[in-house]
């Protein structure tokens, strides 16, 4: 495979990620015209939301080994056709049973795009180059979730909420085909699928277990703190949606700016690389609950952005590492447990938020988490690294 093959895979697999998680986050700002639309209440549009999240969590574990099984190609291929059908479909929801059910099949094919994509990228690359590939595609799937606010915004203001859905399902249509003739027909890793076997078999390796529970750490720390983002910057500025918008995607241009050079800062600091970016993210996240200028929020966001795309990319590569023969398996398990630890984050956090009515501390919070996730990280790397 040449170079030029390679880029092209990581640029489709890239876009899609970024659309399928622009198509997860850019229904925050749809929810007040969904209810309007449809005649509910903002907390009985809330559920098709929660709908797509749930679904998405509950497959999540389901696609890695079908790509372990199956071919990783075949089933990103499915997934993305699955996605983007569903989310077009969504666009024509006329009353909450059908959007809840468009939206809940949508999550459930949307969740094959992330863990197959990081073991398919793990699979064609050589490890010298692993993670600086991964990075990439993590960073525009960041990207993507960090801008979406933006985007939905925009084309909600324009248009309405179904043009939001419709577009992004358009889009990942296209890549779909274009996926068909782009990415490497790569076969099945195992001869059976025996969901059972595959996870017993994963759940008793310790190394994987330590490094995909210290994702769980940085999914509580980073998504946690990261859903109330929008609205701390709100609280500080006076700014509209769409201002917010602009200001967020600074998060998501780091996660790309960090996914090409974490392999080169990882080679310079050697050991002390995840403790310097751990320090990065956590003096950051201590920023952003203190700024109140719009320059410092960009600029800590920017270092947030920075810090969790070397953290993720690095447990990621190493958690492939520990089951070469499970790539599959072993995203499935990384990104549930970041979906699990953003989840309880996000409701610890919305608990402190009522208790204490200040957004700030969230991020206080989440500064001292960031902290700690750095030296457990560098352990827990350093551990598994070992033959």
């Amino acid at each position: 495979m040449t170079n030029k093959d390679k880029q092209t895979i990581i640029i489709v697999l890239g876009l899609m990620a970024f659309l399928a998680n622009g198509d997860n986050y850019a229904a925050a700002p749809l929810i007040i015209n969904i209810a309007k639309d449809l005649n509910l209440s903002l907390t009985t549009a809330a559920v098709s939301v929660t709908a797509y999240m749930l679904s998405f969590g509950l497959f999540t574990i389901l696609f890695g080994p079908l790509g372990d099984r199956f071919g990783k190609t075949k089933i990103i291929n499915i997934a993305a056709f699955g996605t983007a059908i569903f989310s077009m479909l969504g666009a024509f929801a006329f009353n909450l049973p059908s959007l809840v059910f468009f939206r809940a099949v949508n999550g459930a094919f949307g969740a094959g795009i992330f863990p197959v994509t990081m073991a398919l990228v793990g699979e064609v690359f050589e490890p010298q180059e692993r993670q600086k590939s991964i990075g990439k595609v993590m960073g525009m799937m960041f990207l993507g979730g960090a801008s979406a606010t933006l985007i939905g915004g925009v084309l909600a203001y324009f248009g309405s909420w179904r043009a939001v859905y419709f577009i992004y399902g358009l889009g990942e249509l296209i890549l779909a085909i274009v996926m068909l003739k782009k990415l490497p027909k790569l076969p099945g890793r195992i001869d059976k699928l025996n969901l059972t076997g595959i996870y017993k078999q994963a759940l008793s390796n310790g190394k994987l277990i330590a490094v995909v529970s210290t994702i769980m750490l940085v999914g509580f720390s980073v998504f946690g703190s990261f859903t109330y983002t929008g609205k701390l910057v709100q609280s500080k500025t006076g700014y509209n949606i769409l201002i917010v918008g602009i200001v967020l995607t600074s998060f998501g241009i780091a996660t790309v700016i960090g996914g090409r050079i974490a392999p080169k800062l990882r080679a310079k600091l050697q050991n002390k690389f995840l403790l310097v970016l751990g320090l990065t993210g956590s003096v950051s996240l201590y920023l952003l609950s203190a700024a109140n200028s719009t320059a410092l929020i960009v600029v800590a966001l920017f270092g947030f952005g920075l810090a969790f795309v070397s953290l993720q990319s690095t447990l990621v590569s190493t958690a492939q590492e520990t089951m070469p023969t499970l790539r599959g398996t072993a995203m499935s398990l990384a990104s549930f447990n970041m979906f699990v630890g953003g989840a309880i984050g996000t409701s610890v956090n919305g608990k402190i938020i009522n208790l204490y009515n200040n957004y700030s501390y969230v991020f206080i919070g989440a500064s001292i988490a960031m902290l700690l996730v750095s030296f457990i990280a560098t352990y827990t790397v350093k551990n598994a690294m070992k033959k």
